[in-house]
């Protein structure tokens, strides 16, 4: 029964880990919410650009 408790505390030890690695870090924290004044949300690059002057 020990070499099977061993596995299963082995198992849960290297969860986080595992989790861990399927996140990939593409994830940004900006938001349209966090741009700053004279700039706006452009969804299909993900950021705030500056806002065009005509």
């Amino acid at each position: 029964m020990k070499p099977v408790l061993n596995l299963a505390v082995l198992a849960f030890a290297l969860l986080p880990t595992l989790a861990f690695a399927e996140c990939r870090g593409e994830h940004s924290d900006q938001t349209a919410a966090s741009c700053i004044a004279g700039t706006t949300w452009d969804a299909t690059k993900g950021t705030c650009i500056a806002n065009p002057t005509s």
